[in-house]
């Protein structure tokens, strides 16, 4: 056993990202994110040939020429922000908790994660998945990793998992801070805010998923706190099938023909900054904006590792340690 047992782990857990904006690199990202059958809900039998012969021969290059817009000298953003709300955590917790995280797809992956944990002597592990509206497509995809890993162990060390916080008072009060925080300092009034999440098949809806639930209870309770007007919509959309809607990019190009030609969009879905808000809302999303004849546009940051952010994930993470931490 080791000299430092006994103790407790908290394990980040966000989507994941490539190694590098490169070719190969993308398509092996790609390949593992989409042949996740919580991802991709059509039997693989019938999906991988789709997958292999068309999919992974046309989506990476348009996939790299968007990480290559977004990367920074600490790697994606995702990667970097995601490994300093670790450090930010592990300094708010102090010495009585071991801090890391992980990635679903690619790397660091939540399997060397659990292993370093045990190795460092942690008998309890508090699993963090970074998404705030619960989605079996990303949380439940998280935890399957997690329990998987664990499956693997003769013995495993104790595990909770932290619930959807999409209505939390806390994390409703860390976006309204932060939003209105950037609102402020903005050159322009913004006419409208519109909160984008990320899309989803309507079929998942269908099937019992909470996801649109959750989203447009955090935009309902979000907005009735805020000054400027707010709309929904839903981002990334990805093959044939009908996805959740409004649609973003629709929003966003029938804007100004409604007389709303200066707007702010925000990511409330989103714990990080990422390639889906930086590079596809951020840039794509203003290019489609001031196309239609919008004339001012802002993309606000995400929580991030923001004081904000961090205060919260601190009170959300110690109410889940109760019972485990020195004095709880």
């Amino acid at each position: 056993m080791a000299t430092n047992s006994g103790r407790t782990g908290v394990l980040l857990i966000n989507l994941g990202t490539p190694d590098a904006p490169e070719p190969a690199a993308v398509r092996r990202y790609l390949a593992e994110f989409l042949s996740d059958p919580r991802v991709i809900e059509i039997p693989q039998w019938l999906w991988q040939p789709v997958l292999r012969g068309i999919v992974l021969r046309t989506r990476p290059a348009k996939s790299t020429r968007a990480y290559r817009e977004v990367w920074t000298e600490e790697g994606s953003p995702l990667a970097a922000i995601t490994r300093r709300q670790a450090q930010a955590l592990q300094q708010r917790l102090g010495q009585d908790v071991t801090v890391d995280y992980a990635m679903r797809y690619g790397n660091p992956g939540i399997a060397a994660a659990v292993k370093r944990f045990v190795e460092a002597g942690c008998e309890r592990i508090l699993a963090a998945p970074l998404y705030p509206q619960y989605c079996a497509a990303t949380t439940a995809s998280a935890q399957d990793a997690l329990f998987a890993a664990l499956a693997a162990m003769r013995r495993q060390p104790a595990l909770r998992t932290l619930p959807a916080y999409y209505d939390d008072a806390e994390h409703v009060a860390a976006l309204r801070a932060t939003i209105e925080r950037q609102l402020a300092a903005l050159e322009f009034e913004p006419q409208r805010l519109l909160m984008s999440f990320h899309g989803m098949p309507e079929r998942t809806r269908e099937l019992g998923d909470p996801y649109y639930t959750h989203c447009m209870e955090t935009a309902r309770l979000l907005g009735e706190q805020l000054a400027v007007p707010t709309d929904v919509a839903f981002q990334s959309r990805f093959g044939r099938a009908k996805w959740l809607e409004p649609a973003t990019d629709k929003v966003l190009g029938a804007y100004p023909a409604q007389g709303v030609t200066r707007i702010a969009i925000a990511a409330p879905g989103f714990s990080a900054d990422c390639v889906e808000t930086v590079e596809e809302l951020g840039i794509r999303g203003r290019e489609t904006f001031l196309e239609a004849g919008g004339r001012a546009f802002a993309r606000l940051d995400c929580l991030n590792d923001s004081p904000e952010g961090m205060h919260m994930l601190e009170s959300l993470v110690r109410r889940e340690l109760a019972g485990w931490l020195p004095g709880t």
